[in-house]
């Protein structure tokens, strides 16, 4: 639809009818282009400048529009190449190959020209505002202009995890011949993509995001991604763990707005009553609750635009007459159940104790250790039903939300400041994160002066603020009492090391392992799997970090998936 013919005068109902400023469409044109751009767009350099608030409202909300074409991929990508999921039998031969590393260029989720579009079109917008217009004593664009050069920043980040070097596009390509000419230029790599987007990103941590109310009854703000979160994971991909953890530091630290982890938890219903039948949570994972921090928002319908069908691909519904195509694997299973689970129990004398619930004869095996994975999964067979085109095996991933396709969300976020605190040379304050969460009573009792006065302003928390009545450790998201829990400690070498430092040396990558346990169990499903274990591997320059656990989806080893993972070529998604 051209832009020209466009009514502006009112909020059309769906985010499918806001087209970007720039309408064009993207494509393959041979095996040597990433994209290629209707020549019909060089029009609108000359009529359309960006010139008007309403000009920029419609071009920023094209924008998430061209998102919601690569949100679901945002999932799939990440979640399949792990080792928490597998397909089904009912899988299409695409997520199938996604699953075994067999992706070629016609594999409909491998399409770069769909990240490229949305590039293309946040570059066209950024050359063509006028950041620096000032009304009535501020800057009429500045919130636009932070909030499009965050989704360009985040996109290229995706594309580089998917990919692994990409051509870096930083001006609007407005004929064919300049895409193709802009597509031959040397690929960058993931570090490279990050070190560019850190200095550009840099200048606008202070500006405030958008402010568009509601629309279709969603709160937009959350469209918007928190600059110093993304910043933070920029650094994290590229090394720069100390940046890295002051980037998320401020940003959950905030005063004007911090972010707590909160003390929702899974737990035993019946614990104090020792039976340990049925479990419970009290978190959930919507759009619309205080745990998300961003999402890119979907249509209702397939009338509308673009639907996620994330919720159709875990889960039994009727649209997918109730064959989910990806299902937990047995690895899942077996690392929710390392963890122990502890609770305190009153005596009536009023003493406590601190006890660990069974891991035998419950019943329901998907109860043991962790409970994160039990209280969010659930699979019923409800017999055989003859001549039923409908499956009677149904599974119900409740992580999934149809308004939305969650990119930030707040324990992931801490656990992220974790990592980068760890590797930042501070596994004391990393494990607090885990065991405690990070408060001025935590810092004083569990990190020790040499680690406090060394990790300085980034594990800094206002008192005031920050407690245990919002706080706590992200373990105890499901695992009880992670903060009485003697069996959940910081790891300690059996003798006493030469140095302080062989001692922090010694625990940084065995606390990692914990870390990426941790993300495991707290992110599983969402789409972070993959790119947690490709992350570290990467730090570590181990091919086994994340080929081992991978090839172990079904409980046992799959020597043919390790041979294929030991290839670091073999991580990445082939450009066309």
């Amino acid at each position: 639809m051209n832009t020209k013919i466009m009514n502006k005068s009112k909020w059309l109902i769906s985010l499918s009818s806001i087209i970007c400023t720039l309408s064009f469409s993207m494509m393959f044109a041979s095996c040597s282009d990433l994209m290629e751009t209707d020549s019909e767009l060089v029009e609108f350099e000359e009529d359309h400048q960006l010139q008007s608030p309403t000009d920029s409202v419609y071009s920023v909300m094209g924008i998430i529009y061209k998102l919601q074409t690569i949100a679901d991929r945002t999932v799939l990508l990440g979640e399949l190449r792990g080792d928490l999921t597998t397909t089904t039998a009912s899988a299409s031969k695409d997520l199938k190959a996604i699953a075994r590393f067999e992706i070629d260029t016609d594999n409909a989720y491998n399409r770069v020209s769909d990240y490229y579009a949305v590039i293309n079109n946040c570059n066209y917008f950024l050359a063509n505002i006028d950041k620096d217009l000032v009304k009535h004593d501020r800057k009429v664009f500045e919130s636009e202009y932070a909030a499009v050069k965050a989704y360009r920043a985040w996109t290229y980040l995706q594309l580089a995890q998917i990919y692994g070097q990409v051509p870096l596009v930083t001006e609007p390509l407005l004929t064919e011949i300049a895409s193709q000419e802009a597509m031959k230029q040397t690929p960058q790599d993931i570090t490279a993509i990050c070190n560019y987007f850190i200095d550009d990103l840099k200048p606008y941590v202070d500006t405030k995001q958008p402010t568009y109310g509601n629309i279709n009854s969603l709160n937009s703000q959350k469209f918007f991604i928190p600059v110093r979160a993304l910043l933070g994971d920029l650094c994290l991909w590229a090394g720069r763990y100390q940046e890295a953890a002051q980037y998320y530091h401020d940003f959950l630290a905030l005063r004007t707005s911090p972010v707590y982890t909160n003390v929702n938890h899974a737990y035993w219903d019946d614990a104090t009553k020792k039976e340990f039948r049925d479990a419970r949570n009290n978190f959930k994972f919507g759009v619309d609750d205080a745990e998300c921090l961003c999402y890119i928002p979907m249509e209702s319908s397939d009338f509308y635009g673009i639907r996620s069908e994330i919720n159709d691909i875990f889960n039994s519904t009727d649209l997918n007459l109730k064959y989910a195509r990806v299902e937990p694997t047995k690895r899942m299973e077996q690392l929710s159940s390392i963890p122990d689970y502890c609770y305190l129990s009153t005596n009536q004398d009023g003493s406590v104790d601190t006890l660990y619930a069974p891991k035998n004869n419950l019943e329901k095996n998907k109860y043991i250790g962790d409970l994160r994975f039990g209280t969010t999964y659930e699979y019923k067979n409800s017999g055989t039903k003859r001549f039923s085109r409908i499956s009677n095996e149904t599974q119900t991933i409740d992580k999934f939300n149809s308004s939305g396709v969650t990119i930030y969300r707040t324990n992931i976020v801490y656990l992220r400041y974790a990592e980068a605190l760890n590797r930042a040379g501070f596994p004391q304050s990393a494990f607090a994160v885990l065991k405690y969460g990070l408060y001025p009573t935590i810092v004083a009792t569990n990190v020790d002066a040499t680690e406090r006065e060394a990790a300085g302003s980034l594990i800094e928390f206002d008192q005031t603020l920050f407690s245990a009545s919002n706080t706590q450790g992200v373990h105890s998201r499901g695992s009880g009492r992670a903060d009485c829990d003697t069996l959940y400690a910081l790891p300690q070498p059996a003798a006493p090391l030469a140095t302080y430092a062989d001692s922090v040396s010694y625990q940084i990558p065995l606390v990692e392992d914990m870390i990426v346990s941790e993300m495991a169990l707290e992110g599983a499903f969402e789409g972070y799997r993959y790119y947690d274990l490709l992350r570290v591997a990467l730090r570590r320059n181990d091919p086994a970090y994340l080929a081992d656990p991978i090839c172990r989806r079904s409980g046992e080893a799959d020597e043919s998936l390790r041979s294929l993972l030991m290839d670091i070529h073999n991580w990445f998604l082939p450009l066309p």
